[in-house]
């Protein structure tokens, strides 16, 4: 798993935005950073939803430093557009159905008791302009949320 300090593994997957395009984490970094990427275990699950709402009520704070925030999960990007319309949220979602993602992040976590494998944990990284992990959060247990105050400090850090 990267840590504070390490590169941030590179990827390109589908973003759910409105719209469905491609996403390539380097390609957004000089533009968009510091990048907020919060992992979640699915869409539609009621503290994921939690989690996600909060970032978005957040947002204000993380543009006032022209940071960007994406959502990550295994859900298809269709599966997350539709999240996003019924939660009103206004930053993209990245689709990592094939758990490519999650596998260079080394966050997959499994429910065995419910059939359900290789998802994220609920984790948060943030990457700055150089493709730095400034920041990173990882928890074993999918019920419990990120520190969000903390997140917006490390954000503002990497701003």
């Amino acid at each position: 798993m990267p840590e504070t300090g390490d590169e941030a593994p590179d990827f390109t997957a589908p973003l759910a935005n409105g719209d469905i395009e491609e996403f390539t984490l380097s390609d957004r970094l000089e533009d968009e950073a510091p990048i907020v990427l919060a992992f979640f275990p699915g869409a539609f699950t009621s503290v994921c939803t939690t989690e996600m709402c909060e970032f978005q009520d957040r947002l204000a704070a993380f543009d006032d430093v022209d940071a960007s925030v994406y959502g990550v999960s295994r859900d298809s990007p269709f599966t997350l557009n539709e999240f996003r319309a019924q939660n009103e949220l206004e930053f993209g979602l990245i689709s990592d159905l094939n758990e490519e993602i999650i596998d260079d992040y080394g966050i997959e976590m499994d429910f065995d008791d419910l059939g359900v494998y290789g998802v994220a944990k609920r984790s948060v990284f943030v990457v700055d302009d150089d493709g730095e992990i400034t920041y990173e959060w990882v928890s074993d247990d999918p019920g419990v949320e990120p520190d969000y105050d903390d997140v917006e400090a490390a954000v503002e850090d990497a701003a």
